[in-house]
């Protein structure tokens, strides 16, 4: 018989995307690695893109990526839900559509096997609304709980988005407020208000898709560069599209939005991702004023399935934004695409 379990966050010493391995022992892992020789992969590790894409003919590639995280939440399956809007957003930051996922699910020997079935229920719900089938799957016996999918696509390799084209006077636009992370450590400890939870929840189960969508209606080469903030927070994606495209990153601190409570909840619930995301960006990172400020450290706070950073053409700025809202998706200009040496600058307003 199953033992009584304790609360799911209390199997995780990090909670969603904050439990990811630090970015920058992982881009020394990676640099170590010989490069793809295959000349079908039009995208790989080498950029720190969302996904890959491979090219299976003149119209068509696949596009595949694989996310699992630790408990985020205490309920089964809103944690299953969060898991797979997380995984096949890698997909929709790249401009496809999720076809097809396989679960990967870590869970104690003794855990109550109901509770791993609603978390699969609740990814499976998720999946349905991306129209992703689900195939199959690996579990692993582990006292630390992880769940997630390896999520494979389909795409246009002729309009494929990465992280590595953004120029100078590009637009930066955002789809989702940041503070996931900051929200769910509070959860974990039983600081979040109701209110702040519930609403941090509605963000990470919402899918990138609609954001996608719209974005797909502009006319080819209106996207110069996409990426979605998850793990190493706005600061780290951006600075990761900053190096990948050679330009500067520059955000108005003011207009980035934040979730209802986040920031009253940093001082008190700041995640170890965010540290690790701060070191990931050293060198790479400016700040004008106080550099120490609320509104510059959320930017290192670890997402779980953020929205969309996007660098837009100019004049693709407003269609976008118009886009967007028609889709009912929220959408904040936060900053542009400047000339320089590669880094995150964040200005003040």
């Amino acid at each position: 018989m199953a033992s009584a379990m304790k609360r799911l966050t209390h199997y995780a010493a990090c909670a969603g995307c904050a439990s990811k391995f630090a970015a920058g022992e992982l881009a020394s892992v990676l640099g170590a690695l010989p490069l793809p020789t295959d000349p079908r992969v039009q995208v790989d590790y080498r950029h720190a893109d969302d996904a890959g894409i491979f090219r299976l003919d003149e119209h068509r590639a696949l596009v595949q990526t694989v996310d699992f995280f630790t408990p985020i939440v205490d309920d089964p399956a809103t944690y299953g839900r969060i898991a797979a809007a997380n995984a096949v957003s890698d997909v929709y930051a790249m401009g496809g559509r999720p076809l097809t996922a396989l679960a990967v699910a870590t869970f104690p020997k003794d855990g109550d096997p109901t509770v791993l079935a609603t978390i699969f229920r609740g990814g499976l719900d998720v999946l349905t609304q991306a129209g992703a089938a689900l195939l199959g799957g690996h579990t692993v016996q582990d006292q630390e709980i992880k769940f997630g999918y390896a999520v494979t696509g389909e795409i246009d390799p002729n309009r494929v988005w990465t992280n590595a084209g953004a120029q100078p006077g590009d637009r930066l636009i955002l789809t989702k407020a940041l503070g996931t992370g900051v929200i769910a450590t509070a959860i974990k400890f039983d600081r979040a208000p109701a209110a702040a939870a519930e609403t941090a929840i509605r963000s990470m189960t919402t899918l990138n898709r609609a954001a996608s969508e719209a974005l797909s209606t502009l006319p080819a080469g209106a996207v110069h560069a996409c990426t979605d903030v998850t793990g190493f927070g706005l600061a780290g994606h951006g600075s990761e599209m900053a190096r990948a495209s050679g330009c500067v990153i520059e955000i108005d601190r003011a207009a980035v939005p934040t979730l209802p409570s986040a920031m009253d909840l940093l001082d008190e619930n700041t995640p170890g991702g965010a540290r690790t995301n701060q070191e990931y960006v050293h060198g790479y990172f400016e700040a004008e004023g106080d550099a120490d400020s609320r509104l510059v450290r959320i930017l290192f706070d670890p997402q779980t399935s953020g929205g969309l950073l996007v660098a837009l053409a100019p004049e693709a700025h407003a269609p976008a934004v118009a886009a967007l809202r028609q889709h009912d998706v929220p959408v904040w200009t936060i900053g542009r695409v400047a000339d320089g040496a590669p880094c995150v600058r964040v200005c003040q307003s």
